[in-house]
């Protein structure tokens, strides 16, 4: 195969990047414009866009509880400024379409760099990918489900306690949600990422078992970050999960250090000592 110069990598990056950006602008199109009653035979005079049918559904899905079975009624929201409702149509018709053109982008990322890896590097990278898309998506769905009716819940006590109606702006609500949604899915990724660096032999499983205290109270803190509106109720309603995963995470590690053998202290690629290092300190490559 012959190689390519750099600004031939470049132009194909850039190449593939633009089909990304394409489906990207389409499914953008598609959210703002697209209606949700497609009848067009009995027009109403003013349609409403896909983006807001599926705007209503996540606003009654939340309120509804998600999945922890507690309704939120007396909620009512406004739009504080003039432009409110004009931004949430914009913002949630981006975010719409970032997700669904995702799997596109993905895929000509992984169309570019697949012919520069070896075998033993895909071992380690494709899994990863794979195991990151997915834990994120549980992330993001139990974030959607759980985490932002759970601080809607919890903050309902504090009107009633301060004498103040329930009026949420309505930019402040949908921001709770998506922000609950992308903060929750990459919290959810923080497993895989550790099991990525141990089998590159970055990390050890002794650095979780010998610092669990330490590290603990570093993901609660994350979590509180996260979650700075649910109290410590939904503080540990997302830490408990992380842990738990931890705990799995460390043992799928361990796993993969006690596979690792290294049956010489020379680069496999351009022969330097290396010791029982992962990456060459030479080429730079991986021994995995």
């Amino acid at each position: 195969m012959q190689e390519l110069e750099f600004w031939d990598h470049v132009r194909e990056l850039g190449s593939r990047l633009k089909v990304a950006l394409y489906f990207f602008l389409a499914f953008t199109i598609i959210f703002l414009v697209f209606p949700a009653d497609v009848d067009v035979f009995n027009p109403s005079g003013f349609y409403k866009p896909l983006v807001g049918l599926i705007l209503q559904i996540v606003k009654d899905q939340v309120l509804n509880g998600g999945i922890i079975g507690v309704k939120i009624e007396g909620i009512k929201l406004i739009g504080v400024e003039f432009s409110n409702p004009l931004e949430i149509y914009f913002i949630a018709s981006l975010v719409l379409a970032f997700i669904c053109s995702l799997p596109v982008t993905a895929y000509e990322v992984y169309k570019f760099i697949d012919p520069a890896l070896y075998e033993h590097e895909r071992r380690a990278v494709y899994p990863f990918v794979i195991s990151f898309s997915a834990m994120f998506a549980v992330g993001a769905v139990f974030g959607y489900l759980v985490i932002a009716p759970f601080i809607l819940w919890a903050m309902l006590p504090f009107f009633s306690m301060v004498g103040a109606e329930m009026l949420i702006s309505v930019s402040d609500f949908y921001s709770l949600i998506f922000l609950s949604v992308l903060f929750t899915g990459l919290s959810f990724t923080i497993p895989v990422i550790y099991v990525l660096l141990v089998r590159l032999g970055i990390l050890s499983t002794d650095t979780v078992r010998k610092n669990r205290r330490y590290l603990y109270a570093a993901l609660f803190i994350i979590t509180a970050v996260i979650t700075p509106d649910g109290g410590p109720i939904a503080d540990f309603a997302l830490f408990i999960p992380i842990a738990l995963m931890m705990e799995v995470a460390v043992r799928i590690a361990g796993r993969y250090e006690k596979e690792r053998v290294f049956t010489s202290r020379k680069c496999k690629f351009c022969g330097a000592e290396i010791g029982d290092e992962v990456f060459c300190p030479k080429c730079g490559r991986s021994q995995i």
